[in-house]
Order: C-alpha cells, then sequence, then structure tokens
C-alpha cells in the first residue's frame, strides 16, 4: 500500500459512523450485510449511510456484491491487512517491532481469520452431494475451498456421476480464476472406502440426492440438505442456460459466505445443525441471521 491508498483508508476511518460501520462488517466476516441491516444496527438514516459506504468502497476498505435486488456490503479484509502492514512496516521506519505486541496480534487476527471469530488449528473436510456431479456441487466445492481455505477443505460427488463436468459450470468457474486442477465428476462411492477422507460435513445441493441412501461415512459427519434447481436443466437460449449457472453460483456463494462464518468450534451440536439447516431454507432465513 503506497502513502496516498493509506492516507484515504485512514480519512475515511477517520469519520464516527464509518468506524461503527467497519465494526460491524469485521464481525459479519464475509457473509457482510445489507444496507438496511446496517442502517438498523447504527441507527442512522439510509441516506446518510450511503454517503458513508461510497466513501469506504472509494477507499477500498469495503466491497459488496449483488444479491437478488439487495446489495450485501462487507469489509475488505486484503486491504485491511495491507494498511496493518503500512502501518507497521513504513510508519514505523521499517522496524515493526517497534509497534510491540499490538501490531503483531492485529496483523495475525485479520491473517489468521479474516475477521472472523478465532478457530482452531483442526481442518473440516466437506463434502457436497448432487446426482451428476457436474454442475452444482463442482461449484459448491470450488467456492469453499476458496473462502474456507484456512478451516475447510472441499470435495463434490455425485450418486450418478456424469462422468465430466458441464462445460458452462467450467466456463463460469474460469472466468471467476477458481482453480480448475483435479476437478472430476466422481461417485460418492470413493468417500466411503478406507483410506478416504474423514468428512466432518455432508451438504446435498440437490433433491434427488437428499432422497436416496447414502453410503455409510466413516466419522458421522453432520448433514444438511442445501437443495437447489440444476442448471444443466435451464431452457431458453443459451444466455438464459448460462445464467441459471451464474444464478446456481450466487445461491452457493451466498449460503457458503455464511458457513465459513459460523463459530464451528464453539456451538454446540444443537445449535450447528439449526444453523446448518437455516442455511439451505433459503434468502429469508439468512438475511435474517445477517442482521
Amino acid at each position: 500500500m503506497d502513502h496516498q491508498s493509506a492516507s484515504s483508508a485512514l480519512s475515511a476511518l477517520s469519520q464516527g459512523h464509518r468506524r461503527e460501520v467497519m465494526r460491524l462488517l469485521v464481525g459479519k466476516g464475509p457473509a457482510g450485510m445489507t444496507a438496511g441491516a446496517i442502517a438498523d444496527a447504527i441507527g442512522i438514516r439510509p441516506n446518510a449511510l450511503s454517503f458513508h459506504l461510497k466513501a469506504l468502497i472509494l477507499a477500498g476498505l469495503v466491497r459488496f456484491r449483488r444479491d437478488g435486488r439487495y446489495k450485501r456490503y462487507a469489509a475488505e479484509f486484503s486491504a485491511m491487512r495491507r494498511l496493518l502492514e503500512f502501518l507497521a512496516n513504513d510508519c514505523c521506519g521499517g522496524h515493526p517491532e517497534i509497534c510491540g505486541d499490538i501490531g503483531h496480534a492485529a496483523l495475525e487476527y485479520f491473517n489468521r481469520s479474516d475477521g472472523r471469530r478465532a478457530m482452531t488449528d483442526r481442518m473440516y473436510n466437506v463434502l457436497f452431494l448432487c446426482t451428476g456431479n457436474s454442475a452444482r456441487s463442482i461449484i459448491a466445492e470450488c467456492l469453499l475451498n476458496r473462502w474456507g481455505q484456512r478451516h475447510f477443505r472441499a470435495f463434490s460427488a455425485g450418486s450418478q456421476p456424469r462422468g465430466e463436468i458441464h462445460p458452462f459450470a467450467l466456463d463460469l468457474l474460469r472466468n471467476e480464476n477458481h482453480d480448475l486442477s483435479g476437478l472430476r465428476s466422481k461417485s460418492w462411492e470413493e468417500f466411503s472406502v478406507p483410506g478416504a477422507p474423514e468428512l466432518d460435513f455432508v451438504f446435498t445441493v440437490c433433491d434427488q440426492a437428499a432422497n436416496e441412501v447414502c453410503p455409510v461415512w466413516p466419522g458421522q459427519p453432520m448433514t444438511a440438505h442445501w437443495g437447489l434447481p440444476d442448471p444443466a436443466q435451464a431452457a431458453g437460449s443459451e444466455a438464459e442456460k448460462r445464467y441459471a449457472f451464474a444464478d446456481t453460483m450466487r445461491i452457493l456463494t451466498q449460503r457458503i459466505s455464511v458457513f465459513v462464518s459460523l463459530p464451528v468450534d464453539s456451538l454446540d451440536k444443537l445449535t450447528l445443525q439449526k444453523r446448518l439447516n437455516e442455511i439451505g431454507q433459503g434468502s429469508e432465513v439468512l438475511e435474517e441471521r445477517s442482521a
């Protein structure tokens, strides 16, 4: 980060309401919040909040994404890390040890958890299931491996794998710069044999897989149904079909961003199961939870 970018970020944070917004968004992690939820939480008029959000976005501290007819705002943790590094390395004359434990603790906080509640070093294995393992479960695997790379390792499989990934799914993932190496359409039976990864979570993303009898998973993982329509079955023009794949990614992004924000280590099993079920129940539940 250069001096101009750092000055812009520090100037944006000099205003009280903007600091309140940042504190809220850091606590929400990658799931973020809608503008309405932010305004209610800090008691500010929507038009005034819009002004402050714009300033934070221009400073690179906040980003937003479309979520249906709403915008969902989230802290830009990479920019916050760069700002902390700038303060520690540049303002301390290249001697970050001058900052003492505070600077190192702040950097470790953002590097470790992207602003979410600290978790243990354990890596959780997550399997996404659908029938063909050619689109939905493949997309979910890639999303979780990006969003949850510090704490989650994602896999995908199908009850009746098609043996190939849908080209529209591959195009979509490639355009979003996801790692496609190692991706393949495969049977869920691979995860029930000796030597397979011990699963902590199994999520079904299509109705057919949810109703089928699954193999016996070693370790008794927690399960939930996150069903959504198969984009490969979408009708219409090529543009309409590609939109169905993009919409599938949007929904899965929303659900997975909420999942990786859960304090998995500290929730009892009943509460965690309730949260997992809620994630699959649709945007209304997620909106209420994020607010």
